[in-house]
């Protein structure tokens, strides 16, 4: 797809969402919008997509969104193949491991999910994400103002290029611009949590290392003198370690070499090089007025264990049918709301797995030091300190439940805390991610969502009449299968009623109470005046 670059000034533009940021999750956003019918513009103030591979795992609720796009198995293509989803721990890269561990939901398919998550490269994943929308993108553009008025922001702009400035009108602004957010810095909102963990580098070099990784793959190997990734299947590697003391005269081939072992004789061609700081915090506000921050701006999440551009996924989708109702006229504007209140608790205990993930690395390799540094021989194994569900992070990423005023309770009322456990239980109770189900062959429960809100039913006859008075809310009523009623704690004439991202906005155990339950419900969880 070719990037449309506007030739009329930006300051005859208006656009219902400005979309800051050109990373996946703003790339994400952007696709979402358009789904909705959305006029989007979005900005990036480098001039062409990240060249660094950055990020590495798309998770398996990702994909399950991405599956919603038709991006999954253009994506799955890309990338390794699924037994490169798992972490390897060895004294250098041409030792045996001492540890390894699969990635649950990444090496082999799980029951829980129609899909499969991947390993791949950022720099891989972001063109397929940019050609999945024609929504203006203007590269070279960077945000250095905003003014908040009653009805919209405006913002202005500045070309990189040639120092342009322009304006904007936006009915609302979506900020994905990273860590260091322009925007969450000019509207000053503070953050939360740790900070900066410590400067890192990473350093992309090509090198011959068959002999050590075909037969035993993995997505990264950690090693005492920096972490190893492949890059594409079709070759290339990163290394990644602390940043020297004076990174412009470090000998980056040598660096590299060094951390290889004097016995692998390699010599690393480094083809680029990378500094950046490894962030932990959280921003306090996710909402600021017309103002929404997802992704690295909202929470910036270490990257051990792979979970932080895959939050800003998911920010993104439980964020853009929410703008898309406001705008369309079907909610009101306290369904944006939601948007903190469901999103910033989960970008919390995120941000703590991730901790504990680092802690967990760490943990295992001063083990291993203090095994080396022993009088006896190192025994060949390690037992890792967690189980085969890679840090539990399965549970983080298919068991987020949400609290809000977006979500009834079975008996109208906004429903309890959702427990803040790392293991996943499927469970249909309101709140929670809808659980992957068969409909039929190749049809998951999942399939039925994305572009409204779906009833789910044994019983479809019965529901089309409260359907139909549900206008003008977006909605389709789907057949459940009778084998799964007890599953979801239905009777024969229940529902489950499911919001676009996914999760599960009511339940009606059996009948309809009223001809009314599901205009009311609908009224109730997206704010609206409609019904």
């Amino acid at each position: 797809m070719a990037v449309q670059n506007f030739d009329m000034p930006l300051a005859n533009v208006d656009t219902e969402v400005l979309i800051v940021g050109g990373g996946p999750v703003g790339l994400t956003a952007r696709a979402l919008l358009e789904r909705w019918g959305v006029r989007v513009l979005l900005v990036e103030k480098h001039r062409r997509l990240s060249p660094f591979p950055r990020s590495r795992l798309v998770n398996v609720r990702s994909m399950e969104i991405f599956r919603q796009l038709g991006l999954a198995t253009r994506i799955t293509a890309a990338a390794f193949a699924p037994e490169y989803g798992r972490i390897r721990f060895r004294d250098t890269l041409y030792d045996r491991d001492f540890a390894t561990a699969a990635m649950v939901g990444i090496n082999a398919p799980v029951p829980e999910s129609p899909v499969l998550g991947v390993v791949t490269s950022q720099d891989r994943l972001e063109p397929t994400l940019l050609a999945a929308a024609d929504a203006p993108v203007r590269f070279g553009v960077e945000l250095i103002d905003l003014t908040e008025k009653t009805d919209s922001v405006v913002a202005l702009l500045v070309d990189r290029d040639n120092g342009d400035e322009t304006r904007v009108r936006a009915r609302y602004v979506l900020a994905a611009d990273g860590a260091n957010s322009t925007v969450r810095q000019l509207r000053g909102i503070d953050t939360m949590g740790p900070g900066a963990l410590g400067g890192v580098t990473t350093v992309v070099f090509d090198a011959d290392l068959n002999r050590w990784c075909a037969r035993q793959p993995a997505g990264v190997y950690f090693t005492a003198h920096g972490s190893f990734l492949p890059l594409y299947p079709e070759g290339g590697w990163a290394w990644f370690a602390p940043t020297p003391e004076d990174p412009a005269r470090a000998d980056w081939p040598g660096l590299v070499s060094r951390a290889l072992g004097p016995s692998a004789e390699v010599r690393a061609e480094v083809l680029r090089v990378q500094h950046w700081v490894m962030n932990a915090f959280v921003a306090e506000r996710l909402h600021h007025g017309r103002i929404l921050l997802a992704g690295d701006a909202a929470h910036a999440i270490p990257i051990i264990g792979g979970l932080g551009m895959n939050a800003g996924v998911a920010d993104a989708h439980n964020l853009c049918w929410k703008l898309a109702g406001v705008l369309h006229g079907w909610a009101g504007p306290s369904l944006l709301e939601t948007y903190e209140t469901e999103r910033h608790p989960v970008a919390d205990r995120t941000l703590r797995q991730a901790v504990a993930n680092t802690q967990l690395l760490l943990q295992v390799q001063n083990r291993r030091r203090d095994q080396l540094q022993g009088t006896e021989a190192a025994p060949d194994r390690i037992e890792l300190p967690w189980s085969e569900e890679y840090f539990a992070q399965l549970g983080l990423v298919l068991g987020v439940a949400y609290d809000s005023d977006a979500v009834l309770n079975d008996d109208g009322t906004p429903p309890e805390p959702p427990d803040s456990g790392t293991d996943y239980v499927p469970t249909a109770e309101p709140g929670h991610r809808m659980p992957h189900l068969w409909l039929r062959p190749n049809s998951s429960t999942l399939d039925t969502f994305g572009e409204r809100f779906t009833l789910l039913t044994p019983d479809p006859a019965r529901w089309e009449r409260q359907a139909i008075a549900a206008a003008p809310w977006p909605l389709g009523v789907e057949a459940l299968p009778r084998e799964h009623i007890d599953f979801c704690d239905l009777r024969p004439h229940g529902a489950l009623l499911v919001r676009p991202d996914g999760h599960i906005a009511a339940r009606w155990r059996d009948h309809p109470p009223s001809d009314a339950a599901l205009p009311h419900a609908l009224t109730a969880i997206t704010g609206s005046t409609s019904a």
